[in-house]
């Protein structure tokens, strides 16, 4: 009887990974994610069937209706071209591209300052909110219940106390150790929390790919902040761990506030279908700076792979120089492609990672790939003065980006994202000189995998088969 049962179960588990194997092929974004689930579906029925529960979606259909819903609803907004006309033209290839990346326009009139570690992003945050009249929208993927945490809990408490209208957006998957006492406290101060997923997260609980990676402060229209720094201690460098936190963020100011503004209205209502648009300013000043810049906001809700995109339109840009900053290196196809091509027609290609290990899978799998594009000429630099955190890039002296996403599948494809593009040759030489510091705490990486550790030579390809949802 148990052996007719034991049969019967795996004859079921096994039907099952053919049908999850199917939906693979039929829905995976890319060849390679399609492959990879194929054979680990059918080779390991029993511990794969469970992980394609978790991690096999690569669609977030509802969020998509959500994100057409609210455009109805905010439609009036569809005139920042007219109402902020930009001061270039974007070059030889202008700046359609990113405009349609983004369903949003290039607009003029902004001003743009880095913020380079969590000392000078969460005193400037702290300040804004402080100054805030009407209201602050703020939205982050990780907030820890620790001094950074405490101290930003009470900043928005002063907020609302002195009238301001505060509405907090979190990811429960980032912020899943944070427990139910933060949030509580901060709603008895008059702050409005809301769970991102918890009125309308995914249809099926099993579905833990789809986090909202935003990090987003605006105040009253005016001013906003967008970066790679969440809410906790090690962001300012106070983990016994990984030490020193390098990680960069930045205030923007003039039009482009209303993209980023807008961003955080649409998630807003797709997590509580409450519609922001008729309660929030819409005419921020324009900057003296009158800089050309716009927010691409990504992810699994979109109809075009706008992750991807987004590196590829800017590495193919390049004619002297593309730098990327990135924590974690598990590039698809289309953007290692792209490197390589850039590297062997003479462009400066450079990418720095960490030395320090955050998560061990994507930082195993980044040495898979190290080799083929060291073999096209692009340069891997390894930041070791402590965890280097910043998503950051520059293309030549036309192109400077800070936001939220990170140069691997799972920021690309899986991961909701945001990120300000500023087209400005002083904004790219901020960014470049930035950039210089940072390779002046890094080595330039000149060993192949055969020549790594044991442990990353076995491991690396190995990771490599998880890139897809890395």
């Amino acid at each position: 009887m148990w052996v007719t049962v034991s049969a019967a179960a795996y004859a079921g588990l096994e039907a099952l990974a053919v049908y999850f194997a199917y939906r693979a092929v039929a829905r995976a974004r890319t060849p390679q994610g399609a492959i990879a689930w194929v054979i680990f579906l059918i080779t390991l029925p029993w511990l794969s069937v469970p992980a394609f529960l978790f991690l096999g979606h690569t669609r977030y259909r509802g969020y998509i209706v959500a994100r057409r819903d609210s455009a109805e609803v905010i439609a009036g907004v569809g005139s920042f071209r007219k109402a902020s006309p930009t001061r270039g033209d974007g070059g030889v290839f202008g700046f359609r591209s990113f405009e349609q990346i983004a369903e949003l326009p290039v607009v003029g009139g902004n001003g743009f300052d880095l913020l380079i570690n969590g000392q000078e992003t969460f005193a400037a945050i702290f300040a804004a909110i402080d100054a805030a009249e009407h209201y602050v929208l703020v939205q982050f993927y990780i907030l820890h219940d620790d001094r950074l945490g405490r101290d930003f809990a009470a900043c928005l408490a002063r907020a609302a106390a002195r009238g301001v209208k505060v509405r907090l957006l979190y990811d429960p998957l980032g912020s899943a150790g944070l427990g139910r006492a933060y949030p509580e406290s901060l709603r008895r101060a008059g702050v409005e929390v809301v769970n991102a997923h918890a009125l309308r997260g995914p249809r099926n609980r099993f579905q833990v790919n789809f986090r909202n990676h935003r990090k987003t402060v605006v105040v009253d229209g005016q001013v906003g902040f967008t970066g790679g720094l969440n809410v906790g201690d090690e962001y300012m460098g106070r983990s016994a761990k990984f030490g020193p936190w390098r990680d960069t963020h930045c205030r923007l100011t003039g039009p482009v506030v209303m993209q980023l503004q807008l961003v955080f209205a649409e998630d807003w209502h797709w997590a509580t279908q409450v519609s922001l648009i008729p309660d929030l300013a819409w005419d921020p000043a324009p900057d003296p700076a009158d800089l050309d810049a716009l927010v691409l906001a990504t992810g699994p809700g979109d109809l075009m792979e706008t992750g991807a995109l987004y590196f590829c339109a800017c590495i193919m840009r390049a004619t002297r120089r593309v730098w990327i900053a990135s924590p974690y290196f598990v590039p698809d196809a289309d953007i290692l492609t792209a490197l390589k091509l850039a590297a062997l027609r003479g462009v400066d290609v450079r990418i720095l990672v960490p030395e320090v290990i955050d998560h061990i899978f994507p930082w195993l799998a980044a040495f898979a790939y190290f080799d083929e594009v060291r073999e096209a000429g692009v340069q891997v630099w390894r930041y070791r003065d402590g965890f280097m955190h910043q998503k950051v890039l520059v293309v030549d002296e036309e192109i400077a980006s800070v936001g939220t996403t990170n140069m691997d599948n799972r920021s690309t494809r899986l991961n909701f994202e945001a990120t300000a593009v500023i087209f400005d040759q002083g904004a790219a030489t901020k960014v470049a000189a930035m950039l210089e510091a940072d390779f002046e705490s890094a080595y330039l990486l000149d060993k192949g995998l055969e020549e790594q550790p044991w442990r990353i030579r076995i491991g690396a390809p190995f990771a490599r088969l998880l890139a897809p949802i890395l």
